[in-house]
């Protein structure tokens, strides 16, 4: 087994541990915060792995990164102005 399927398993069993984590720690319920996470998620797994596979250019993916890290302030700021 090469390197590149090592780090892509290893990447794999990550995410799949992130996501339970998520599911067995939120609140009851489908609200845009849960449903969010998720999705910020499975982007981050996505670009990681497609960066891995020389699919996606570096710049692509801190672009991808930076929209990740935007959407996800902005949920914890319209949170923070909810309460």
């Amino acid at each position: 087994m090469d390197r590149e399927a090592v780090t892509i398993i290893c990447l794999s069993l990550l995410a799949i541990a992130t996501v339970i984590g998520v599911l067995w720690t939120k609140t009851p319920g489908w609200g845009k915060y849960s449903s969010s996470t998720l999705i910020l998620t499975l982007a981050l797994f996505i670009a990681t792995i497609l960066l891995i596979l020389g699919k996606l250019e570096g710049s692509s993916f801190a672009n991808i990164l930076f929209a990740i890290v935007g959407y996800a302030g902005g949920l914890i700021a319209s949170k923070k102005a909810e309460d």
